[in-house]
């Protein structure tokens, strides 16, 4: 049974692939299969139990309010030479193309934790979602644009929460493609004495 179990979950990390939205198809993902990914991240480590993560997920109008108020920022924030209207029109497709987008953030806990374990936690969560995605066919990508921390006002979020990241869900019709990893023997040294 263990073997069983192990290969499954390898074969699903070394398949696990970021899927842009520029693959998805105009298929929905259903709302059960979005909360089975949620649900995922719920199982994440967190140190002292303080469970940071936090999610927003857009989907339909909402969607299209977070694409607007996404491409305003990056409007507001580039200098007037700099700002393309190609980028500007990305910006608000991408969110578009996607069947949901669930907005990664952490509620942290200064006085219990360090910011980096709050962190780490919310990332391991985000590798389960991942992971899930993988296992249940839909696309997955986390995005983290620089105009992350601009977020702040549109999303509402409190003095103790931060936005670190766009996690981009759609379903797609894209062959596996095996990963391009160097050897973990290059990245390991075992101490023995």
């Amino acid at each position: 049974m263990a073997e069983e179990e192990f290969s499954i979950l390898s074969n699903i990390i070394k398949r696990r692939r970021s899927i842009f939205p520029n693959s998805y198809t105009t298929e929905e993902v259903p709302v059960t299969l979005i909360k089975q990914i949620l649900e995922s991240a719920n199982y994440a480590p967190t140190h002292k139990l303080t469970e940071p993560w936090r999610f927003r997920v857009y989907r339909n109008a909402g969607k299209d309010r977070l694409g607007e108020a996404l491409a305003e920022i990056y409007k507001q924030r580039t200098p007037e030479g700099k700002f393309l209207q190609k980028k500007y029109d990305s910006i608000k497709e991408k969110v578009n193309s996607a069947s949901a987008v669930i907005v990664i953030c952490a509620e942290l806990h200064p006085d219990q934790v360090p910011e980096w374990e709050e962190i780490a936690a919310v990332a391991c969560a985000v590798q389960n979602m991942a992971l899930t995605a993988e296992a249940l066919h839909v696309g997955a990508y986390w995005s983290s644009p620089e105009i992350l921390p601009y977020l702040k006002g549109f999303l509402e979020l409190s003095d103790q929460e931060k936005c670190y990241g766009l996690f981009y869900v759609g379903n797609h019709n894209e062959k596996p493609r095996e990963a391009n990893r160097t050897p973990i023997e290059e990245k390991v040294k075992w101490v023995e004495e």
